[in-house]
């Protein structure tokens, strides 16, 4: 299968994107990832990506749609691929469709992960990571520590990223209303989005998810 997946910060793509991936034997294709990539690789597309960044300036759509079509051209995305984080907006998705439709492939569905602004919120704003292992994450409602501001595994204190204040998450929230949810009536008109509820135990909207792609087959 050939997927697109949205949803606001905080509905738990990258999670979901990964679980999916495993499950239908298809690469997680993230921006992400595709532009720590190319940056460690030196690649041309990466050193121009690297020289927006260092700028302070946002990565062009051309750039990060190369960077797409180099990785989706790789010999493991032939049988489909997950989209994470890209297209971004409705030029990046107008650019997909062009591309694809090059190749003679099409998308076969875009899944739309539904999650309550507050929880959004809740869910980033409530997050400590430790300072001496970012890898060690917790949350002060769902999964707090033992000790309050101390990291179960290595003692480390915990703290709260500046990007995952409340007053940036819904700066976050903002942009992704404004630029990438019109992405989903985009591809709504083309009759391609399924969209669930992002709420729940990571299992059932994983199982949710695959019940929601079984019927855009």
């Amino acid at each position: 299968m050939r997927i697109v997946l949205v949803g606001p910060p905080g509905a738990g793509k990258g999670t979901q994107a990964t679980r999916l991936a495993e499950k239908l034997r298809i690469p997680h294709i993230s921006t992400g990832d595709l532009f720590r990539a190319n940056i460690s690789r030196q690649t041309e597309l990466g050193k121009l990506a690297k020289s927006y960044m260092d700028a302070g300036n946002l990565v062009p759509d051309e750039v990060t749609i190369a960077m797409a079509k180099d990785r989706m051209e790789q010999p493991d995305a032939e049988g489909g691929f997950l989209l994470d984080g890209f297209p971004r907006n409705v030029s990046q998705a107008e650019a997909l469709d062009e591309l694809l439709q090059t190749e003679g492939i099409k998308l076969d569905a875009v899944l739309d992960l539904e999650a309550p602004e507050d929880e959004v919120v809740k869910r980033i704003a409530g997050r400590r990571v430790c300072r001496k292992d970012s890898a060690h994450v917790f949350h002060v409602t769902y999964s707090p520590p033992k000790q309050d501001g101390v990291c179960d595994t290595c003692g480390g204190e915990l703290y709260q990223r500046d990007d995952d204040s409340e007053s940036t998450v819904r700066t976050r929230l903002e942009v992704y209303h404004t630029q990438t949810e019109p992405i989903i009536d985009y591809y709504r008109a083309q009759g391609l989005v399924v969209t669930i509820s992002a709420m729940g135990p990571v299992d059932e909207v994983t199982g949710r998810a695959l019940e929601a792609l079984k019927s855009a087959e």
